[in-house]
């Protein structure tokens, strides 16, 4: 393995170990109000790690260029995984989403699934040279996002569609191929906004934002500035937050950025995204060296699709953009995000062992 291997699964263990430590704090009270059991979320995440961990390293073993073969049949199931969470007695709806499929002993979110078998098999299709691709991955790509997008789920359908569209670019695209991509993505996001009021109401909330008067701001974007305004610089100290008593929403998934901020602050925060700034340069490092393009490709759509769901969930929770429901990566409470991103760290290690033989 690589130094930026070894680099990228110390950071990753990192991260995990953080998230645990971060859900400890910040779910107890959440668990005992809802679940009579204040431990609830930290147990559970942190068999996910575990089991996660010892997903990363036996994928870690398994050479990548396997995916290359499979990568039609697992985009063909996890699309099929996506249609089923529409139906009875197998998909569950919580909270009037359709975004999880119950198997009795576990609860599986198929459009995390779909991050890493739409990269694979894009991968494995644009390392191919071949003409006329552009329809056929714009309807792919369509067809994709849509089932995403109907759960209904637009922040993770737009982490597809970025990682599509720079697997894409990767590849050798022209230019002229990528703004239209990207006028067709911007075009689709804005008519979705419109036609769905919580949507349209987030947005009016974040162009309305004053931090002079908070008054007209949602309520959720209220308690995230207040946990931010309450860390300064050094944090009110692990523990010690006010908002994790039911006072943010979704304070163990996409706001759980906003409580360790209260606790540890401006200087904690910083090495918070410092980390994650770490460990996109080392897989964007591995992809650079791997030794062949559909391992560039590969490596380089997996850290892409890690690095734009930490920058949406920040971003989101910093109100540089309007509010969106993705979970930061490895952090958040979930045992689909985790396993997932812990085996998209297992392929880009072996893309890494491949480089470092390579370089042998």
């Amino acid at each position: 393995m690589s130094r930026s291997g070894i680099f990228l699964l110390l950071l990753s263990l990192t991260l995990s170990a953080i998230g645990v430590f971060v859900l400890f704090e910040s779910s107890t009270y959440t668990a005992l109000l809802s679940l009579s059991d204040k431990y609830y979320f930290v147990k559970n995440q942190a068999i996910w790690f575990v089991l996660g961990v010892i997903a990363c390293v036996l994928v870690s073993r398994i050479n990548y260029k396997v995916y290359y073969k499979i990568a039609l049949p697992v985009l063909l199931f996890s699309l099929a995984l996506l249609v089923a969470v529409f139906l009875p007695g197998i998909g569950l709806a919580l909270k009037g989403a359709h975004r999880w499929i119950n198997l009795g002993v576990v609860i599986v979110q198929p459009s995390e699934i779909l991050k890493i078998t739409l990269t694979i098999y894009l991968a494995a299709w644009l390392s191919v040279k071949e003409k006329a691709r552009f329809f056929a991955f714009l309807l792919l790509l369509s067809a994709s996002t849509l089932l995403v997008i109907l759960e209904p789920d637009m922040g993770t359908a737009i982490i597809i569609a970025a990682t599509a569209t720079t697997v894409y670019f990767l590849s050798g695209a022209p230019i002229r191929d990528l703004l239209l991509i990207a006028g067709v993505i911007i075009i689709g996001a804005f008519a979705l906004v419109k036609l769905e009021p919580y949507r349209a109401a987030r947005l009016a909330s974040y162009q309305n934002f004053d931090v002079r008067d908070l008054s007209k701001t949602s309520y959720h974007v209220r308690q995230i500035l207040i946990a931010l305004g309450s860390g300064g610089l050094t944090g009110v100290g692990f523990g010690n937050s006010t908002q994790k008593y039911a006072y943010l929403p979704e304070s163990t998934t996409d706001s759980i950025f906003a409580i360790y901020a209260e606790e540890a602050g401006f200087f904690g925060t910083t090495i918070l995204i410092c980390l994650f700034a770490s460990l996109v340069f080392s897989g964007f490092t591995i992809a650079l060296a791997a030794p062949d393009l559909f391992g560039k490709l590969l490596a380089s759509g997996i850290i892409t699709f890690i690095g734009v769901q930490v920058f949406t969930n920040i971003a989101s929770q910093v109100v540089l953009i309007p509010l969106t429901g993705v979970p930061l990566p490895f952090i958040s409470y979930g045992g689909s995000s985790l396993i997932i991103n812990l085996v998209s760290i297992g392929i880009l290690l072996n893309i890494s062992r491949k480089e470092d033989r390579k370089s042998k």
